[in-house]
């Protein structure tokens, strides 16, 4: 009887600190999504006609991010009876948008306009014998459309002259 005890209460601890750490998370990837807005991240392969003269040069960003204890346990009970395992699919999701935003951030650094053939590529880590996922890595990555020196004194002559 103890023992179902504690498996309840961690239960009950791993879902109301799990979820306020998730909220916490999505409300920070809302905000700097809602920042980064105007550089755009595009999955073609070829950069627009647009962008021809601009430099390039790789960006990543990478994340991982780790399984509360609930979401294991709601994971292991998903198993038994199939279906979807939604509460992994949250964790992917803030994985691949935190992923996204620190490239984006790399990409700001470096003053690009635009991101292009953006890549993913995910790995389970410290997973206990194949019980359980333990962490996700995502790596999201591509090439970075940065204006030359040229094209920046260009918009800056540009902007001078329409005020």
């Amino acid at each position: 009887m103890q023992q179902l005890i504690i498996f309840l209460v961690l239960l009950g601890l791993g879902y109301f600190f799990g979820r306020m750490a998730e909220s916490r998370h999505y409300k920070s990837i809302h905000s700097r999504e809602t920042a980064y807005r105007k550089l755009l991240v595009m999955p073609e392969k070829f950069p627009p006609i647009d962008y021809a003269r601009h430099d390039s040069r790789m960006v990543s960003g990478n994340v991982v991010i780790s399984v509360d204890y609930f979401k294991t346990v709601a994971a292991g009970l998903r198993s038994v009876f199939g279906g979807r395992v939604s509460a992994y699919e949250s964790l992917l999701d803030r994985a691949r948008r935190e992923a996204i935003l620190r490239m984006q951030e790399e990409a700001r650094r470096y003053g690009a306009d635009a991101v292009y053939n953006l890549k993913f590529e995910t790995a389970r880590i410290g997973q206990n014998a194949g019980q359980s996922l333990g962490s996700v890595e995502v790596l999201a990555y591509g090439t970075a459309l940065i204006p030359t020196p040229q094209m920046r004194a260009e918009r800056f002559a540009a902007a001078q002259a329409s005020h």
